[in-house]
């Protein structure tokens, strides 16, 4: 892989990580750096499992925010368009009132990613309850709920990046 091959999960990061990236790449290392770094599984397969998944960390951290009325794996999700997971608020008038309804849909790639990977979308995803912006409230909120959140974030890039690579 030359320099000049973009690594789309990782614009915007400095080109020293690039380049060790780059590096573990040309090495064949990288799938087995993050498989070492994130051996744990995780057992949540089913919609069922992950909305009961969601609830708890929800019912840990963010006890107020607005509940949630659907969680689900989402197999449309496509990861190409940065969209891991997504939130929703689905507003109707409900007897002269408007209700709204949050939903949270998880990319179907997370089904078999390691544990790690799959809360930090959840947690993503639940920190937009609160806060809309991608802002400093927004982060700090994250690692409240997952302290090493910034470096789990950037190995899911990682991991996509690995994705993607041409099995060989």
């Amino acid at each position: 892989m030359s320099n000049a091959t973009p690594l789309k999960y990782l614009a915007g990061y400095p080109e020293h990580l690039l380049l060790q990236v780059r590096q573990l790449i040309d090495q064949g290392k990288l799938a087995e750096t993050i498989a070492r770094r994130y051996p744990e599984p995780h057992e949540v397969r089913t919609d069922k499992a992950l909305y009961d998944y969601v609830i708890e960390l929800k019912d840990r951290h963010l006890r107020k925010a607005d509940p949630l009325s659907k969680v689900a794996y989402d197999s449309k999700l496509k990861v190409i368009q940065h969209a891991l997971g997504t939130h929703t608020a689905v507003s109707r008038v409900q007897g002269g009132k408007l209700k709204a309804k949050r939903e949270i849909r998880v990319a179907s790639l997370f089904r078999e990613a390691p544990a790690d990977f799959l809360k930090m979308i959840v947690v993503h995803e639940l920190a937009h309850l609160k806060a809309r912006e991608h802002d400093k409230a927004f982060y700090a909120l994250c690692t409240h709920m997952q302290p090493d959140y910034h470096q789990v974030e950037f190995d899911l890039r990682l991991y996509l990046t690995v994705k993607d690579l041409p099995q060989g």
